[in-house]
């Protein structure tokens, strides 16, 4: 086989239907958008959500509430689940990441002090709660605050 025997297969493409191109085609002048009208146009369409000048369903439903913008938002990791991890292993934010411990960093990780923990571990991560930082350091391991 040769570079100029390529072909492509049978039926695998189609010409594309060119507009307007007089009445012959098929396609010639209104070029299959009708009439008259905002769609008939170029660059006339509606936007999303827009119900002929209706009021729209996001304006008429009550709103509710604020949403902080500015909120952190910590993937929490329990003591327990530490325990999965060998003696003296340093657990980091990726490391919990690959091991599927945690989906997402999100703003950072903390480590919450639920369950008991047996291991000697470096724990490094963003935050720890008080009890978290008292049961790792009974156990004989190191926090550290990244």
């Amino acid at each position: 086989m040769k570079l100029h025997e390529l072909k492509p297969n049978p039926g695998s493409n189609k010409n594309r239907k060119r507009l307007g191109r007089g009445t012959a085609t098929g396609q010639g002048k209104t070029a299959g958008r009708g009439q008259d009208g905002q769609k008939s146009r170029s660059g006339g369409s509606v936007r999303p959500g827009f119900e002929g000048g209706q009021m729209p369903l996001y304006r008429r439903i009550p709103k509710r509430g604020f949403k902080n913008i500015f909120k952190t938002e910590y993937a929490e990791v329990n003591v327990e689940t530490l325990n999965k991890f060998e003696d003296d292993t340093e657990i980091t934010p990726e490391l919990l990441k690959s091991t599927g411990i945690i989906r997402k960093e999100l703003d950072g990780v903390k480590v919450l002090g639920n369950g008991e923990i047996s291991k000697k571990l470096t724990v490094k991560a963003h935050k720890f709660s008080k009890t978290a930082v008292e049961k790792i350091e009974a156990a004989g391991g190191k926090v550290e605050v990244i």
